[in-house]
């Protein structure tokens, strides 16, 4: 017998003994595997009651989400027709996502939808009843095969449909990423810029990110390793108003192929109203959501939220001011917005939950040290996740929180 299997055998053999012993039955009970049963945890316990800065994220009362037509309406960067109809409705994350891509199915007639179980909704409801409304030839499932998913979405946008793939997770996207770096992003060039025969309107959408529980395989935030693709942009937006509007821009005014990440920790927890009509928002623009004097902190996606929450924490116990940039588009960055920033307040903090070696924040760092370095009062500090796999039982603890972005920023208000 293997040692591997030998080894299991007897754990087991032990464990029936210590059933048998205390239960004076042959039943295995499932307390007897229990933690219970042997000694609790010594690596986690509940949060201590009186903790200040490390709280759950509040949406219901996050100031980077409108939760009023007015405050929704009010957005600069919606075209003017869509501010004058006062029409908006109250929509979580994917349902805006939902919405988006309704509205490309509708005004495109060879723009299609597909991707592992997409025609009944998908694993987190984005793509409910479309298939149902446009049919099964427009939204329609693919096999498990991630490679066969993206090239065939590549060949659709090449004869000139718009391809709308999905891939389940992000974690996903490997065996895909051959056919994103050397066919998708390559393919206007190759064609010399031509109008057709490119794959520009290919838009690949995937769920990123952690959410609790999703371990190695569910929780990935891969978006640094797009860095390099030439040819590709790459979007996450923060919420709902953003995703509808940056989706639909993707779809119909990128010429360049997409990929789309959207924070699946969001998809039910975001929600604001969102304006009915059509409308899109610039890709490779950030934005700056709140303006400040003193520090620059630059993030995207689901850790705008965590940023929100520890600038309120550091105005109030150190004294200054804080400006919240939300990058929006990754590939390609808005390194002018971020420039003019850091060249106001002199120091500049980047976050995401993305690994620090080889995300994102590598290039913004770098960056903003050869356009600001006679400028900065302070070296240009990231908190980001740390360099090892998710981990199931420690996912909190791998995800920058309000703690690490506090820290952070009082060292560098000290420097």
């Amino acid at each position: 017998m293997p040692p591997v299997e030998r080894s299991l055998g007897l754990l087991l053999c032990q464990q029936l003994r210590h059933v048998n012993l205390h239960t004076h039955s042959h039943a295995i009970t499932p307390s007897a595997f229990s933690l219970t049963s042997r000694q609790s945890r010594k690596y986690s316990s509940r949060p201590a009651a009186n903790r200040r800065l490390n709280l759950p994220i509040d949406f219901n009362a996050s100031s980077l989400l409108s939760h009023s037509s007015t405050t929704a309406l009010a957005n600069p960067e919606l075209p003017v027709d869509v501010r004058a109809s006062a029409t908006t409705k109250k929509m979580n994350y994917f349902q805006a996502v939902n919405d988006a891509l309704a509205t490309v199915l509708e005004e495109d007639e060879k723009a299609c939808i597909f991707g592992e179980d997409v025609a009944f909704g998908g694993v987190f409801r984005c793509t409910t009843s479309l298939s149902d409304r446009f049919g099964s030839q427009r939204v329609f499932n693919t096999p498990l095969t991630e490679q066969g998913i993206v090239g065939f979405a590549i060949g659709l946008a090449a004869q000139g449909h718009t391809a709308l793939p999905e891939i389940q997770f992000a974690d996903y996207m490997f065996p895909a990423f051959d056919q994103l770096h050397n066919e998708a992003s390559k393919y206007r060039y190759r064609a010399g810029a031509a109008k057709s025969f490119t794959s520009g309107h290919l838009v690949v959408r995937m769920p990123t990110g952690a959410v609790g529980h999703g371990a190695m395989y569910h929780s990935q935030s891969p978006e640094g390793f797009f860095s390099g693709c030439h040819g590709l942009k790459v979007v996450i937006p923060r919420g709902p108003i953003q995703a509808k509007g940056l989706l639909i821009e993707a779809a119909q005014g990128a010429h360049d192929p997409v990929v789309f990440m959207e924070p699946k920790i969001l998809y039910r927890a975001a929600v604001e109203q969102v304006p009915t009509a059509p409308y899109r928002l610039p890709i490779g623009k950030a934005e700056i959501l709140k303006q400040g004097n003193d520090l620059t902190i630059i993030s995207y996606g689901a850790m705008v939220y965590t940023c929100e929450a520890a600038i309120k924490h550091i105005e109030k116990e150190l004294g200054v001011t804080v400006e919240l940039i939300d990058l929006r588009t990754i590939r390609p960055w808005d390194k002018k917005t971020v420039e003019e920033s850091v060249n106001k307040t002199g120091r500049c903090m980047v976050v995401h939950e993305a690994s620090r070696t080889g995300g994102v924040g590598e290039g913004v760092a770098s960056e903003v040290t050869e356009r600001c370095f006679l400028r900065l009062e302070a070296p240009v500090c990231r908190v980001t996740g740390f360099d090892t796999h998710v981990p199931l039982a420690f996912e909190s603890f791998l995800m920058p929180d309000v703690v690490r972005v506090f820290d952070v920023a009082k060292k560098m208000l000290k420097y």
